[in-house]
């Protein structure tokens, strides 16, 4: 094996643990609540949303 292939083979490791290492992450039961909260910030701060939620409209 020579130089280029032995680079080629370590940045697709370290890719591949990487992207475990991010899905690991964003799927871990610590975050669940905060990436929850962060889902919900755009219905939060819509007036019209908020309009329909106060009111009890459940169109669409």
């Amino acid at each position: 094996m020579n130089g280029s292939v032995l680079l080629y083979m370590f940045g697709l490791f370290s890719a591949m643990i990487a992207f475990g290492l991010i899905c690991w992450w964003a799927y871990s039961p610590a975050n669940k609540q905060r990436f929850e909260q962060d889902a919900h910030l755009a219905l939060d701060t819509d007036p019209v949303y908020q309009n329909r939620h106060k009111t009890g409209d459940k169109s669409e």
